[in-house]
């Protein structure tokens, strides 16, 4: 069984290893396989890309992939990175909550 990861699309996180160290951006997207997300304007890379009949072609600057254990989410109310943690709410519904602070982070 595949343990689940502490981010989630759309999260604010902070990169916290790597030459974007200290970037903050949303999580746009992930790859559970490969434990790896895509953070907006983090580890910006530069394709060649061909014309064909849908582009033009040329240099394109895109996001790439970095490693999840890389990135840690940030918690607005402390203004820092944090660990997350889970607890279950008396209805019965499971949240994740930063650590520093104890705010629920999921809404």
């Amino acid at each position: 069984m595949e343990k689940g990861l502490h981010v989630k699309k759309n999260d604010q996180v902070t990169v916290v290893a790597g030459k974007d160290k200290g970037k903050t951006g949303k999580v746009l997207r992930i790859d559970r396989k490969d434990h790896r997300v895509i953070v907006e304007k983090v580890n910006v890379i530069k394709r060649h890309v061909r014309p064909s009949q849908k582009s033009k072609g040329g240099i394109i600057e895109r996001e790439n992939f970095i490693d999840v254990s890389n990135v840690m989410h940030f918690c607005e109310k402390c203004s820092k990175p944090v660990r997350v943690g889970t607890r279950t709410l008396e209805d019965g519904k499971k949240v994740r909550f930063c650590k520093k602070c104890q705010e629920v982070l999921d809404k």
